[in-house]
């Protein structure tokens, strides 16, 4: 496992970087309203409103190159938050300063405070399958976030997630995962009631054809292994190889079984995977879960649809949380298990007769 080379606990350096960074405004921390809601069968999901960042400006379209009137200039270099991140959010150097192969930054637009991700050092595409060293990263920052809860200050714990494809909710193109402290997810009376989604899929029993754990109370496949103590890269690397092997298999008998679903696999040029899908890493448990859409318009009972724009998910639904900018969205979701309960099977693949392994 990778170790750090840090003055100071995880949890405390990035407590101080946040908050010098928000005093500096290197990053925009947007607040929510948060509230617990469930799905038809019960299970609790947070629900976060931010109606600011709606407001945030998004970036204008490029021309087309047949488009006359288009400037003849050569196309613009996207922008890479990770290619060199600055002082202010930069955190540290993975696993150490001389020949990093990661690097851990704050999130520039967070809703929970301490918001990490880890990027690769050299830009890879976010498409493409994890490799072992990425997740020998992510496990080593999450164990040494639960470190600091020998020492003197509690550090909690991590949830760690990763979005790939383009129905996972990723949004930027270089490999990263993020990280969200559950402390600080959990911080407010108004989420008494919710665990980590994870946490419960863990109490879930082994799938008899697969081997992995399902919690089918859940709206959409999921398919996770608890992962040993002090995991290794290469153990880590095998889990994740099984389950993405799982989640693919399951995606190709829901295709099979739905000749009219617009879904269909991934080129898998150069390591891409050849699904959609959100993984979630804690110390304890590795989910992985493949995905169809993106985000999905929210109905009313009579299904008629609400007519703000798409309530997107990304990994985080798989820590049991989600968030709306929008408040018509942000009232109907708790007011109507229904309405969860069918965002998640539209952005999921739902367990259905037939297409179960």
């Amino acid at each position: 496992m990778r170790s750090f080379q840090l003055e100071q606990p995880l949890p405390a350096l990035v407590e101080a970087k946040f908050t010098a960074a928000a005093e500096k405004q290197s990053l925009t921390f947007s607040a929510t309203d948060v509230c617990v809601i469930r799905t038809t069968s019960g299970v609790p999901f947070q629900l976060r409103y931010c109606p600011a960042l709606a407001k945030k400006p998004a970036p204008a379209p490029a021309a087309a190159a047949d488009d006359p009137a288009a400037p003849d200039e050569p196309p613009q270099k996207k922008f890479d938050p990770f290619e060199a991140p600055s002082d202010d959010l930069l955190v540290a150097a993975v696993p150490e300063p001389a020949e990093p192969s990661h690097l851990l930054v704050l999130n520039k637009f967070p809703v929970i405070r301490d918001h990490l991700i880890i990027a690769t050092k050299e830009n890879k595409p976010q498409t493409q399958l994890l490799e072992q060293d990425d997740l020998d990263a992510t496990y080593a920052t999450l164990a040494e976030w639960e470190r600091a809860k020998r020492g003197p200050m509690v550090g909690g714990r991590l949830f760690a997630f990763f979005n790939s494809g383009e129905h996972s909710g990723a949004s930027q193109p270089h490999r990263h995962l993020q990280f969200l402290p559950v402390d600080n997810m959990r911080s407010s009376p108004a989420t008494d009631g919710w665990d980590l989604l994870v946490d419960r899929i863990l109490k879930s029993p082994h799938s008899v054809s697969t081997g992995f754990i399902s919690d089918t109370s859940i709206p959409f496949a999921h398919f996770a292994s608890r992962i040993p103590p002090n995991a290794s890269g290469p153990e880590l690397h095998t889990i994740y190889t099984a389950l993405h092997s799982t989640a693919v298999e399951f995606v190709r008998k829901y295709i099979a079984s739905h000749p009219n679903t617009s879904l269909s696999l991934h080129p898998t040029a150069d390591a891409r995977s050849s699904i959609s899908y959100n993984m979630a890493l804690t110390t304890e448990a590795m989910v992985i879960a493949p995905r169809r859409r993106g985000g999905d318009v929210l109905k009313n009972a009579d299904g008629s649809p609400l007519p703000d724009a798409l309530v997107e998910l990304n990994g985080t639904v798989l820590g049991g949380t989600l968030m709306v900018k929008a408040e018509d969205q942000w009232e109907l979701l708790k007011a109507e298990p229904r309405a969860l309960t069918e965002l998640l099977e539209a952005t999921g693949i739902p367990w259905e007769e037939g297409s179960r392994l």
